[in-house]
């Protein structure tokens, strides 16, 4: 690719946050870059309004009826639409490019992120769930079919940062921080009463509900402790959580000699994204300096088990594998998904997924048909929980 053509683009998960803001950076280093393909889940009219701004080649969304009234619009723009569960895969399929950005929520994300490794350069990945439950099968085929995969998530972009020139055997520790999210503070008697909109209250960040749901519980991070396992082939004795409610040391990683490397900056997820898309260089700054005179403190703090329960049970997946992961990734997803539905209370998010837990059986799982056997199965048994308690 030589410097006078653009690189091209396809967001997978374009309506979302992540999506959103990797159009703003778009917009910014349009002599850089050019979208080729979008794909949504359900959000048809801003899909619209995206690709009226874009003007991909192609577009996709999983739900058919939400495109039906715009359908006329994108044959006007003589943009090509796919719809259907499989829609984004197709696209993957259909469309070249060189950077494929894997923002689509959930274990959604496994298929669309497995094609890509074998249709692009680069995969700057967003989705922290298809790490989770396929993480070893993810960078097996991303090394089969030589796709390189930089992270977005503002912690594992920092990491990726500190060691970008570290030897492996030089890495003793690697510490993710994390805010501690709405109810780093409150009352623990008082989290039984928590409604969803105060959940939704992050401090610090704007996100997508699912993932502001998990950084109140603390999930989030767990998820992201089993993410940077396989993403920096790292031990689960070399990982560990630090909260840190300004959120301005995004990760840290200890040397053997006894040195700290840390990643600063802003909280504003448009940089780990132009980070992603721009690597190996560095892109013209998009978000303001670092004033550390102006932030004043750095605090850390250890993780209270107490006040986030769930970060035990994430350890444990992270330790045993296999097909535990997994079964931890479905119980989250149902159970959020059921609080924010109002079925049941904030503290029920870690009974139901205690519970998955619990009964759950480990085997290994090595291939998508094991993944996904056990993904049907742990959420079924999440949903009949929820429904013995609604």
């Amino acid at each position: 690719m030589t410097s006078l053509l653009r690189q091209k683009i396809i967001i997978l998960g374009s309506t979302g946050s992540i999506g959103r803001m990797t159009l703003e950076v778009v917009e910014r280093l349009s002599h850089q870059f050019e979208i080729v393909g979008l794909a949504a889940g359900t959000n048809a009219q801003l899909l619209l309004e995206q690709a009226i701004l874009f003007r991909p080649q192609m577009v996709a969304i999983s739900q058919e009826k939400r495109i039906e009234p715009f359908k006329e619009e994108f044959e006007r723009l003589k943009i090509k639409v796919l719809v259907g569960p499989g829609a984004a895969q197709k696209l993957l399929e259909e469309i070249e490019a060189d950077i494929v950005v894997a923002a689509i929520t959930g274990i959604e994300s496994l298929k669309p992120t497995l094609a890509a490794t074998r249709r692009v350069k680069r995969i700057a990945l967003a989705n922290k769930e298809a790490m989770v439950v396929a993480g070893q099968l993810v960078m097996e085929e991303a090394q089969r079919w030589q796709a390189e995969i930089i992270p977005i998530d503002s912690e594992h972009c920092g990491i990726f940062q500190c060691l970008r020139k570290e030897k492996k055997e030089d890495v003793s520790r690697v510490i993710l921080t994390a805010s501690g999210g709405p109810f780093f503070q409150t009352p623990l008697e008082e989290l039984a009463n928590k409604k969803v909109e105060e959940a939704l209250a992050h401090p610090r960040w704007k996100m997508g509900k699912k993932i502001t749901i998990d950084s109140a519980t603390l999930m989030n991070k767990g998820l992201e402790l089993i993410e940077a396992r396989w993403l920096f082939n790292l031990k689960p004795e070399q990982l560990s959580i630090l909260v840190h409610p300004q959120s301005i040391v995004h990760s840290l990683v200890e040397l053997v000699d006894g040195s700290v490397l840390a990643q600063l900056s802003v909280t504003d997820m448009r940089l780990p994204i132009q980070f992603a898309l721009c690597y190996p260089k560095r892109g013209e700054r998009l978000v303001p300096s670092l004033n550390l005179s102006e932030v004043k403190q750095l605090e850390f703090f250890d993780v209270d088990e107490e006040r986030y329960p769930l970060i035990r049970l994430a350890f444990l997946a992270l330790e045993k594998g296999g097909s535990l992961p997994v079964a931890l990734n479905a119980a989250n997803e149902v159970a959020v998904d059921s609080f924010m539905k109002g079925k049941i209370a904030y503290p029920e998010i870690v009974t139901v997924i205690k519970e998955v837990i619990e009964n759950h059986i480990w085997r290994p799982v090595a291939t998508l048909e094991e993944i996904m056997a056990v993904d049907e199965e742990s959420r079924e048994r999440a949903k009949k929980i929820v429904n013995q308690r609604s």
